[in-house]
């Protein structure tokens, strides 16, 4: 027996009715009716009859309200009494929460292995990487100490080796040749401002940079670098390191070219000195470069030592002893390390006089030294199932940029080839860090002469071939491309930047490029119109199925994306260029006083249903317009409906009056498009609707 609704005193629905209508009508009946398409006909069918609802009769039918938010005091001192001493300790050192857990009999050896094996690596790619940088090359080693002992207290990564980073290193380098030299300020006397204390100068501005981000709890900032990003930039700076390799290569001394177009100028200068190289350098550098090729392509593909072997140590320690007993310096003019001091360097202050004018330089390095170091953390704890605390790592790469700086280092970060091999050989914890410091404390008190008749063109050669990994990734460029142009755009504009005019030129150019491509796609939203699948509530997109069911005198538009003062005047343009319609003109010609309908199809539009079921967010800027085109559709004589939004965006139409009044509101809202269209069609075929008023009884009928 058919219900009717019941009504207030204000003509409202009685929220109750549509409680009980539901419970009475309700009903599941499984069937082997053959409706449908072939495919379907043999499978058991689903029918629901249920009111149609409009949100706002949903709303109070359910008593519908929205969750009060808790003020931020009370949420503060919740926080607050939440956190215990165990708590706030292990959060700060990260290392308490694992080192329970360690195995001393099973993982100490792999730790032990681990660690050996990376103080190996450190010590040939230290001095190279300081060189790099500009800055005596025992430098590097003292990075490999004190901010790797810092990040151990503090850092969340188990597996990553923290240290000298080829990128980073020549970013600073940059800087270090910008500022090095003699100075004068204010007409006063001029002093001699030297490589360690720009170096070290940048480290404590990226140090504090770092940890004011953590304070701000910006440690997901570094997403705003995309994978195409960071890979396009990466591959770009590679070709500088390399760049600036060649000169040792061959043997050369070249000018100061300044940081723009550097690499143009760089080659420039190469081959005005072409007839001046050093053939023995040139000799070195190649049997350098085949030998670890021939190691790495042949010997580690082939697996044929469990320990990898430390081909670049071996190259170092050869290229030492040859050096010493051939004479090579004084016979062949081959440039040699130099001096390499003994001992840990005294703590000093770096000069605080330089940081303002190195601010600017120092902000890419502190994103780039982060992002990378957190991208190859994520990488490891994915593998072995832990989490990683991205402010923490802030706070761990900060402090200890900030206690390096006092111990003559520059920016820190995590290397890809020592942290990959780090893991590879078995590291369980940083545990392998520490005893990795421990070896490098021997080298630096006692063993750091040796190294000092080492030619240059042998650091060269190591640093070139330990670039293979970030120059292949050029390689990637096809697979960003077929995934999206535009990510192609963005990896190929990006590299060209960095290559054609700096590091830190091309660095901005891809965040800038990114964060234009959310712009501009948040712009192109996926849009359509929707057709009916028979007998079910399920509507498609009739560019891309076919056989759908398009109502006479309705059209149903779906939206996804967000609406807001950006996309609402291409949302509007994207609705009218999908009706074809040119909203303006039509208003205009249907104003004047001889207008009559050309055709029947002119008059065939009454609703028009927007479908905002992926409608994620609104501001009240696109509500005004949504307003707006509400009435100008209303002087076409079309009805706007809207369906399927979530609350919030409810919320948002309630605040701005969109919607609030039943009797009169700017457009309906209905729970489901299905409802939409059911009061659509009741509208515009009375006699054939159930009942009036909006309770209109819906029948569904979709194979379960």
């Amino acid at each position: 027996m058919k219900k009717d609704p019941e009504q207030s005193e204000s003509g409202i629905v009685n929220p109750t009715f549509y409680q009980e209508l539901a419970e009475d009508r309700i009903s599941i009946e499984a069937t082997e009716g053959t409706t449908g398409t072939d495919q379907a006909s043999a499978l058991p069918q689903l029918t629901i009859t249920r009111p149609v609802y409009q949100q706002e009769q949903l709303n109070d039918a359910y008593r519908y309200r929205k969750p009060k938010r808790t003020k931020l005091h009370h949420e503060l001192t919740d926080r607050v009494r939440q956190i215990d001493s165990k708590t706030c300790c292990s959060t700060v050192f990260p290392l308490l929460t694992w080192l329970p857990e360690y195995s001393w009999s099973r993982d100490l050896v792999r730790d032990l292995v681990s660690g050996c094996t990376v103080a190996v690596m450190h010590i040939p790619q230290g001095i190279g990487y300081a060189l790099l940088a500009n800055v005596p090359p025992v430098v590097g080693i003292y990075m490999a100490f004190f901010p790797v002992l810092v990040y151990f207290l503090f850092g969340t990564s188990r597996h990553n080796s923290m240290g000298t980073f080829a990128v980073v290193s020549i970013m600073v380098g940059k800087t270090v040749l910008a500022y090095t030299g003699t100075t004068a300020e204010d007409g006063e006397s001029e002093e001699q401002r030297t490589a360690l204390q720009v170096a070290t100068a940048v480290g404590f501005v990226v140090g504090i940079m770092q940890l004011i981000m953590c304070l701000c709890r910006l440690g997901v900032i570094s997403f705003l670098l995309s994978d195409t990003l960071v890979s396009g930039f990466t591959t770009g700076a590679a070709i500088h390191v390399v760049t600036s390799q060649i000169k040792d290569l061959l043997g050369l001394t070249l000018p100061s070219v300044g940081s723009m177009f550097e690499i143009i100028k760089t080659y420039i200068e190469i081959f005005r000195q072409i007839t001046s190289v050093n053939w023995a350098a040139i000799i070195i550098s190649a049997i350098t470069i085949v030998v670890l090729v021939f190691n790495n392509e042949y010997l580690k593909v082939a697996k044929r030592s469990v320990i990898p072997i430390p081909i670049e140590l071996i190259a170092v320690i050869a290229g030492t002893l040859l050096s010493k007993y051939l004479e090579l310096q004084e016979k062949y003019a081959i440039k040699t390390i130099g001096n390499i001091p003994t001992g840990l360097p005294a703590p000093s202050l770096p000069d605080f006089s330089l940081m303002p004018s190195i601010i600017i330089d120092s902000f890419p390095v502190a994103m780039v030294g982060y992002t990378v170091s957190v991208s190859m953390a994520l990488i490891f704890a994915k593998r072995e199932n832990y989490e990683i605390g991205f402010n923490q790592e802030l706070f761990a790469m900060g402090a200890g940029n900030v206690v390096g700086s006092f111990f003559s280092c520059f920016p820190f970060a995590a290397s890809l080839s020592r942290s990959s091999i780090q893991y590879s050989v078995g590291g369980r914890t940083q545990i392998a860090s520490v005893i990795s410091c421990g070896l490098l404390a021997i080298v630096l008190l006692w063993v750091g002469p040796f190294f000092e008749p080492l030619p240059r063109c042998v650091l060269s050669g190591i640093i070139v071939v330990s670039l293979k990994g970030l120059l292949m990734q050029v390689t990637q460029l096809k697979g960003f491309w077929r995934q999206s142009p535009i990510d192609g755009i963005v990896w190929v504009l990006t590299f060209l930047s960095v290559v054609a005019f700096a590091i830190d030129i091309g660095l901005l150019v891809g965040i800038v490029l990114s964060i234009c491509c959310i712009f501009f796609r948040s712009l192109k939203p996926y849009t359509c119109l929707l057709g009916n699948v028979a007998n079910t509530d399920i509507y498609l997109d009739t560019s891309r199925y076919q056989g759908l069911i398009e109502y006479a005198n309705i059209k149903i538009f779906h939206y996804c994306g967000a609406l807001n003062f950006a996309s609402r005047a291409a949302f509007k343009n994207r609705l009218c260029d999908t009706l074809g319609i040119n909203l303006t003109e039509e208003i205009k010609r249907r104003k004047q006083p001889d207008w009559k309908p050309s055709s029947a199809g002119e008059q065939s539009l009454k609703f028009l249903i927007l479908d905002f079921t992926s409608l994620t967010s609104i501001d009240p800027s696109a509500i005004g317009t949504f307003k707006a085109m509400v009435r100008e559709f209303e002087l076409l004589q079309v009805t706007i409906l809207t369906a399927g939004c979530q609350p919030p965006v409810v919320d948002n139409f309630l605040r701005c009056g969109l919607i609030g009044d039943i009797e009169k509101p700017y457009c309906r809202l209905f729970t489901t498009v299905h409802d939409a269209v059911q009061h659509a069609r009741s509208e515009l075929d009375p006699i054939g609707s159930s009942s009036g008023n909006g309770s209109t009884i819906s029948t569904i009928t979709g194979i379960i």
